[in-house]
């Protein structure tokens, strides 16, 4: 009758312990004060309210007043692993981050596949000073800085510096896009050694991005700047989306000229901000596609 005792806490210890080595490790962006960071937005909070706004009939995070830009790092199980790693940037229009929706539950998809899913949280949102007819520089300085992070800690983490991919929803994709075609000039001036690894993602996933498309004429927006150098990209989009299906139409566009192997997935509905959660629309079969995607590429080798 003694035993039974221990082998609860036993067990007890185990279940705290499995459950410690789940959790994902977290760090800071920056090194201190993010660039032009004034700290002026109020303090960080989820601003979702109960029974309202939900998708696929359940609730999600609305991150909204973000000042410590962070990495969440979640690992695949070890027999799983392949080394590939992507960095997740949440939609939100740039004034709040949904972070399950488009953030640990694309992590947690990822691992499914042996990938390491790095949830970016970035700086929400746009600060009062920044031009609004331009996008915020933070976020993409956050994402910037968060690429070559990662690709520092390659081998401390177990990951290949030549896999590291970029994935966003939204104005995450927007942002995910920025950060494919900008990385041969970083938004901020050097902080430290991490800023001398390369912050190029080797591959882009852009599911619904957001703002791409130019307000005049049928080109992209000044700031997504397509060559032959921009890494291979998947997107989807569904045609009836607010958020205009053209973003991603234009971009593969551009990516085709530019001779970089891009795969286009548009179906006839679907709306906007499902993220991964599944419903009776095609549009939402979009991560087996982009499985399909990454297998057909090499990047799920082990």
């Amino acid at each position: 009758m003694k035993i039974r005792p221990a082998l609860t806490v036993l067990t007890l210890a185990a279940c705290v312990a499995a459950s410690a080595a789940e959790k994902p490790l977290t760090l800071d962006v920056w090194p201190g004060r993010p660039p032009g960071e004034t700290g002026s937005v109020g303090e960080e909070k989820d601003t979702s309210q109960p029974g309202k706004g939900l998708v696929a009939g359940r609730p999600l995070i609305r991150l909204a007043n973000v000042s410590t830009p962070t990495l969440a790092v979640y690992k695949p199980p070890k027999e799983k692993d392949t080394g590939a790693s992507v960095v997740i940037a949440p939609g939100g229009g740039y004034h709040i981050l949904a972070y399950d929706l488009e953030g640990t539950e694309v992590a947690e998809w990822l691992n499914s596949l042996g990938v390491t899913g790095i949830v970016l949280k970035y700086r929400v949102p746009r600060r009062p000073d920044q031009p609004k007819d331009k996008p915020p520089v933070g976020p993409l300085q956050d994402i910037q800085r968060a690429v070559s992070l990662t690709r520092s800690k390659a081998k401390e983490w177990g990951l290949d510096p030549n896999r590291i991919g970029v994935l966003g929803f939204s104005a995450g994709g927007h942002l995910a896009a920025s950060a494919a075609t900008n990385w041969d000039r970083r938004a901020y001036e050097a902080v430290d050694d991490t800023d001398k690894v390369s912050c190029r993602p080797d591959f882009a996933i852009l599911v619904y991005p957001a703002y791409l498309a130019a307000k005049e004429g049928d080109g992209l927006t000044p700031e997504i700047r397509v060559t032959k150098e921009t890494p291979p990209t998947f997107f989807a989009h569904a045609g009836d989306d607010p958020v205009t299906v053209e973003s991603s139409v234009r971009m593969y566009l551009a990516l085709k000229k530019a001779n970089v192997p891009a795969d286009l997935h548009v179906y006839a509905t679907g709306g906007h901000g499902y993220g991964l959660r599944k419903t009776d629309e095609p549009v939402t079969t979009w991560p087996d596609r982009c499985a399909e995607w990454l297998k057909h590429r090499g990047l799920l080798k082990k």
